[in-house]
């Protein structure tokens, strides 16, 4: 028996990695656009899509924006026809940006405040499932101040420092009852940090076609003295101690982009990106404990995960002085190899479809809303850890707005 709740306790990540919790949704007129933009000196959100691309800006801004986002995922488990459901909640990505510089200069210095990995899932106590996981609130929230500087006028250069804050609760069940039938829980609780970068280059040509190379450098959050509390009948507490706390590691993948940016007319911008997601770097989860006992020894177990890659495509079209119209399609590959599929994160290759659309009220207040969906393909897989075996299927909803002043 306490070889089997060890294997529980240890068979699932800690952190979830992967395609559908690195949340796209970082400024709303690139949302708007599938996320592409990276070659687009469109907003204040050039910040995190290309440093470079800011000392382009015109105007001095600021702009705070939030996307409540949905994710609906089922799962049947392998001989089974009952179709078991996350329960309806709904995770708060947000970003927050500001820029200044004075015009008479080829600088400005920007700011940051932005979800890129995260997710909010919740399976319930009861689902087949519950030995790997019940619930998850994972947030990974970005500080990024930057500079910008336009080294001649068709080429800006820019970069950012970025200290990572990490927040994450997982629960699970453990396969022990008390007398009354309720299954024995895992709590595992703490916050991290992490630092790292993001660069890029914007070029603008003659024609006035735009190119743009962004690096966002890996970020590798130490997470220390988390709090790992078992619920456990009385004959096991000696097995799993109270007050235990662990340390781990949580590895956010570099992101590499190329962007094109084409102006099919002059109220109408063509946005193209492609991003190499080297998630290469999570090869293997390892928890350390405090107190280690018989049945809790520090452990690494592989994951195995292999780069992933995306391809946006989006349209901003100037319809009046006032309003702004875009639309975006995409497609992501999933890092996640057959066998290592999990309840955190159900993923797959997916379609990305998104609509948008911005309103000047006046010539220093705008408002800008987005709609963005994910189709993630049906995936059926046994994992190799738990022997979870099953298919699962994720669609993710995320509306947002955006208000910006401008001076």
């Amino acid at each position: 028996m306490r070889k089997i709740l060890l294997s529980v306790i240890l068979s699932a990540p800690l952190w979830v990695l992967g395609q559908g919790f690195q949340v796209n949704l970082q400024g709303q007129k690139q949302i708007g656009m599938a996320g592409a933009g990276s070659a687009l000196a469109l907003d204040e959100a050039s910040v995190f899509f290309n440093p470079g691309a800011v000392s382009f800006l015109e105007k001095n801004s600021i702009s705070a924006g939030v996307n409540p986002l949905l994710f609906k995922s089922v799962f049947q488990r392998t001989g089974s026809n009952v179709n078991e459901e996350v329960k309806n909640k709904i995770a708060p990505p947000f970003e927050f940006y500001a820029v200044w510089g004075p015009k008479s200069n080829k600088w400005k210095l920007g700011l940051g405040v932005y979800t890129p990995f995260g997710g909010l899932v919740d399976w319930g106590d009861n689902w087949s499932g519950k030995y790997a996981l019940t619930s998850l609130n994972l947030k990974a929230i970005y500080i990024q101040p930057t500079l910008s500087v336009k080294i001649t006028d068709q080429i800006g250069i820019g970069a950012g420092f970025v200290y990572n804050h990490g927040d994450v609760n997982l629960q699970r069940a453990l396969p022990v009852n008390y007398p009354d039938g309720r299954s024995g829980k895992a709590t595992l609780d703490g916050t991290g940090k992490g630092y790292g970068w993001n660069a890029g280059i914007y070029i603008k040509t003659l024609s006035d076609i735009t190119f743009a190379i962004v690096h966002k450098s890996k970020v590798i959050t130490k997470l220390e003295g988390g709090s790992a509390e078992f619920d456990v009948p009385n004959s096991l507490r000696t097995s799993f101690p109270a007050g235990n706390t662990f340390n781990a590691e949580l590895p956010l993948p570099a992101t590499t982009t190329l962007g094109i940016g084409i102006p099919l007319s002059k109220s109408t911008l063509l946005a193209f990106d492609a991003s190499w997601v080297q998630w290469h770097i999570y090869q293997d989860l390892s928890f350390d404990y405090a107190t280690n006992t018989s049945a809790l020894a520090d452990t690494k177990s592989a994951r195995n995960y292999r780069d992933g890659s995306s391809f946006k495509l989006g349209i901003n079209h100037q319809a009046s002085d006032k309003l702004a119209l875009r639309a975006g399609v995409g497609y992501a590959f999933t890092p996640v190899q057959n066998g290592y599929v999990t309840p955190e994160a159900p993923d797959a290759d997916r379609y990305i479809l998104s609509a948008g659309a911005g309103y000047s009220v006046t010539s220093k207040f705008e408002v800008n809303a987005s709609f963005f969906f994910e189709d993630v393909k049906s995936r059926k897989q046994k994992n190799i850890e738990t022997g979870l075996d099953g298919t699962f299927k994720t669609l993710v909803y995320a509306p947002g707005i955006s208000l910006t002043y401008k001076w």
